[in-house]
């Protein structure tokens, strides 16, 4: 990311007060008499830390290594991933061997070369055919939404060194989800909302669907799915290469959401795309199959409203020309488990699971003693659990037992019948990896070392005999190794990040500390960040780092990075805080995270509210008249929440991104929590920052971006329209164009963070007393 340094930000602020450049600047560029009485001590303070915002925005004070981008090889021996050739300019496919680290180049540079310019073709990304004899190369890629899934597909042919582009004659940069079929002989990929299949040995085009449009999406999805559901690859090959099935969206009659651009040409443009705010029209959405030669689809006959009930998930049964379907109705409280056969259109629903508050998609369904069992999460005893059901779905047995969370797979050893996967029973900041019998009584074991407290992830290899792994916590860099199993042995390191460590304990920062906190009777997780040379006989400014929706956690003992931009801000004079309220998606158990169900909004700012109160209580440190609170998306609604509802407790706020009326965000998120306004209106109006504006006592800044495809800046107009009705004074910032993260465009992450620290400074009063 290119960030420009701002010398004189301009600042689009409302009723900021005075905007004094000695805030923002470097401390080291600031005058020995600055206005701010905390101006010396800060000064040193930063200076002992050795940190500076652009530095902490540009990310280069505690650079890291990662294993990269890592794809095991079917083998499961050995592992490939892209590495620069410094003497060609262009990128080598490289093959590690897991036992003993020995170095392959497997596919060298100069067969990624453009016969037409004699140049190499950038590589984005490259998939494997199943006999390995070919590779898709993805590159000159453009951005849908979220991710960069459009762009030029190229084919390699290892066996005559064959390179060519796919989808010769469609638009440039607009195939999506290029895969080979499982004989390796054809290419489906998606293009302008319709599916081709492109037959390798001749080159030849078919569009298999004709009929997608603005309204029709074939083979991929509309917003909401995509950003809810995390549905992007929206077809399927079947095990025999003679079927393609897929996924058909009819956006016609969905609410239509328009973003405006103002700053690209002197008049506007409009961006239409089809929006389901909460309660309102769905897209029908329905699965079918084609003949990979053409011909008509063939729709499974699912029941139901197709507009109000959602198919999330999809998948073929390994070595079958059955379909396994997850159907889940609007209020995404049940879920029914469907087998459809390819020659007949009518399913069989065998399984059906329900929840009285909402249920999480079922990923990574696994096939079990030749597709007689299947593999299944739930939390029906309390617990999220893994299970295996038979085939007929009338026999579930758990996997895993006891009184902690399953949180998600890391990979099987069919072989030996193993499981294996992340749980953390005894620290909910911590993550541990656990191994299961698939066939035995439910026990669990540990298998990360005991003496690496924090959280360890792993990239497994399909066969479960090795492991990448990596760990790390709030004050370790991540280390690599590769791992052997079952024992969890390490055979080698793959990167210590020994530099990084160094790094980061020469900036003489205050490690950030895990610490209890009571909301009433319940105990939450926190952690703070205490100021360099921070003296316990005083009484420092509290800012609270919230999130408190469902769908995350704040309170992780991972590295992060070492959480600078909040070390800076502790190093201004401020003590830095986050609590995990009730609701946010750690493993408590069921209870705990669906205690909240229709009451999204409410018991966040209480917990916050109570939480920060109890440790003004444990520490004599904390400052209770001075207490700022900040969140980004679901985080500034619970910043606006908290400041309205909590005033006395909450004196200054910053909330960026933020729904201020829940009506306003997509079908599937809010309902999932909610259920529809029609149904919950009273916890619409509860939960809704915009149902509490009268209550603002204190300072409040709000920043958004126009060009937000997520969170609508409608709903910043919104909550300033009502603010103003009720005669409240606040600040506010507007980013032309940015998106829900507010990063695009020169200087915006650094004007975005200058910003904020500024007006911490100017509305609560940094430093000791």
């Amino acid at each position: 990311m290119n960030l420009t340094k701002f010398i004189t930000p301009v600042l689009f602020i409302t009723l900021a007060g005075n905007i004094t450049m000695a805030q923002i600047m470097p401390w080291e560029n600031r005058r020995e008499n600055d206005d701010n009485p905390f101006t010396q001590s800060a000064k040193q303070e930063v200076r002992k830390g050795h940190l500076l915002l652009e530095d902490v925005v540009n990310g280069n004070l505690v650079p890291t290594r990662g294993s990269g981008a890592i794809d095991w090889m079917k083998d499961g021996e050995r592992y490939s991933r892209l590495e620069p050739n410094e003497a060609t300019g262009g990128m080598d496919v490289v093959a590690y061997r897991a036992k003993d680290n020995r170095r392959e180049v497997i596919i060298p540079s100069s067969m990624f070369i453009d016969k037409s310019t004699g140049n190499h073709v950038p590589i984005r990304s490259i998939i494997w055919s199943n006999d390995n004899d070919k590779v898709l190369v993805y590159t000159n890629t453009r951005r849908v939404w979220r991710y960069d899934t459009r762009g030029d597909y190229w084919v390699l042919d290892l066996n005559d060194g064959t390179f060519r582009q796919l989808g010769k004659g469609l638009p440039e940069s607009s195939l999506m989800f290029a895969k080979f079929s499982p004989d390796g002989n054809n290419v489906a990929y998606v293009s302008q909302n319709n599916i081709y299949v492109e037959n390798l040995p001749t080159g030849n085009i078919k569009r298999i669907t004709d009929d997608g449009s603005d309204t029709i999406v074939n083979g991929t999805f509309d917003w909401v799915y995509e950003e809810e559901f995390g549905c992007r690859d929206g077809f399927r090959w079947s095990p025999d290469s003679k079927y393609i099935a897929y996924w058909q969206s009819d956006t016609e009659g969905t609410g239509t959401f328009d973003i405006i651009n103002n700053v690209d040409s002197i008049y506007p443009t409009i961006m239409h795309f089809p929006y389901p705010k909460a309660g309102s029209t769905n897209s029908a959405v329905k699965v079918g199959y084609v003949s990979a030669s053409g011909g008509p689809t063939s729709w499974i006959e699912l029941p139901g409203d197709p507009r109000n009930n959602y198919i999330p998930r999809m998948e073929f049964i390994p070595e079958s020309n059955e379909l396994f379907i997850q159907q889940m109705n609007r209020q995404q409280n049940t879920n029914n488990v469907w087998i459809a056969s390819l020659d007949d259109n009518a399913p069989r629903k065998i399984f059906t699971d329900t929840d009285a508050a909402w249920l999480d998609t079922n990923d990574n369904i696994l096939w079990l003693n030749d597709n007689s069992w299947f593999t299944w999460a739930s939390e029906r005893n309390g617990w999220r659990h893994l299970y295996r059901i038979s085939r007929d779905g009338k026999q579930m047995v758990p996997i895993t037992k006891g009184d902690f969370d399953y949180i998600s797979p890391v990979g099987t050893d069919l072989k030996k019948g193993l499981v294996y996967f992340i749980a953390s029973p005894d620290n909910y900041t911590q993550r541990y990896l656990y191994s299961a019998e698939l066939f035995g009584d439910g026990t669990v074991k540990r298998l990360s070392p005991a003496n690496q407290e924090g959280q360890h992830r792993y990239n497994m290899s399909p066969t479960g005999k090795w492991a990448v792994h990596t760990f790390s916590n709030a004050a370790t860099p991540s280390i690599i190794d590769m791992v052997s199993f079952p024992k969890h042995q390490s055979v080698r390191t793959i990167e210590d990040n020994a530099d990084a460590r160094d790094r980061y304990k020469a900036l003489g920062l205050n490690p950030k500390e895990f610490v209890k906190v009571k909301s009433g009777e319940l105990t939450l997780d926190a952690w703070m960040i205490k100021p360099v040379d921070f003296d316990s006989t005083k009484k420092y400014p509290v800012i609270v780092e919230v999130y408190g929706e469902p769908a995350s956690s704040t309170v992780q003992d991972v590295w992060g990075g070492g959480d600078l931009w909040n070390q800076y801000m502790a190093n201004l004079g401020y003590i830095v805080v986050s609590i995990d309220n009730r609701g946010a998606n750690v493993p408590r158990g069921r209870e705990w995270r669906k205690c909240i169900y229709g009451e999204v909004g409410t018991f966040a700012s209480e917990d916050q509210a109570r939480g920060v109160q109890d440790l003004a209580r444990q520490y004599s440190f904390i400052d209770s008249t001075r207490v700022g609170i900040t969140g980004w998306s679901g985080g500034g609604s619970q910043t606006l929440n908290s400041m309205f509802r909590y005033p006395d407790i909450f004196h200054t706020g910053i909330a960026i991104a933020f729904v201020a009326d829940q009506r306003t965000y997509d079908t599937i998120y809010q309902e999932r929590y909610m259920n529809t306004p029609q149904d919950n209106p009273e916890g619409y109006v509860k939960g809704s920052p915009i149902s509490h504006v009268e209550g603002l006592k204190g300072n409040l800044l709000l920043i958004h971006g126009t060009g937000d495809d997520n969170v609508h800046y409608q709903n910043c107009e919104l909550l300033v329209n009502e603010l103003i009705r009720h005669g409240k004074i606040f600040s506010q910032v507007s980013y032309p164009m940015r998106s829900h993260g507010i990063y695009e465009r020169p200087g915006t992450t650094l004007h975005l963070r200058k910003t904020m620290a500024k007006y911490w400074l100017d509305n609560l009063p940094a430093g000791p007393r």
